[in-house]
């Protein structure tokens, strides 16, 4: 079975971000096309292009709908087959980091030190930490073949 491609009517992508997120959009069902997915993974994705492809709606409004319509599209493929865009999992535990290490190591720095001005200071430790945690998931998923060979820029 194969990945239904996107056709929109070329004058309902009048602006340059609707343009770069639709060729991203295309480029990802494309490189989707070489990969072996299950049946009921290209069911989905068809059935999200296929309501694009069905949409009427113009400039904004479209803009967001692509964008959740293509985030629709990754979610489900990380959460049920494991498959991700390059550089998926850095950006993901770049925040993580900032969050679930960082800020708890700066809350801890800033009491030893009884100033609190300094929790800042755990932000970049966290960063670090989710940016090598990321990289080597990235790393993993390339190595297993499950990484397209595209980066999100939306």
């Amino acid at each position: 079975m194969e990945i239904n491609q996107l056709n929109l009517e070329s004058d309902k992508i009048n602006n340059p971000k609707l343009n770069e997120l639709y060729s991203q959009f295309q480029e990802i069902l494309e490189k989707l096309n070489d990969k072996k997915l299950p049946s009921e993974a290209v069911r989905y994705v068809n059935d999200i292009v296929e309501q694009t492809n069905s949409t009427t709606l113009q400039d904004k409004a479209l803009l967001k709908f692509l964008k959740d319509k293509q985030n629709l599209i990754i979610k489900y493929l990380e959460k049920e087959h494991k498959i991700v865009p390059k550089s998926y999992y850095k950006k993901l535990w770049l925040a993580v980091g900032m969050t679930a290490f960082g800020l708890p190591i700066g809350v801890l720095f800033g009491l030893l030190m009884k100033n609190m001005g300094l929790m800042a200071i755990g932000l970049p430790i966290g960063l670090g930490v989710g940016a090598a945690v990321g990289s080597s998931m990235d790393k993993k998923a390339l190595e297993e073949g499950r990484q397209i060979d595209v980066e999100m820029k939306f």
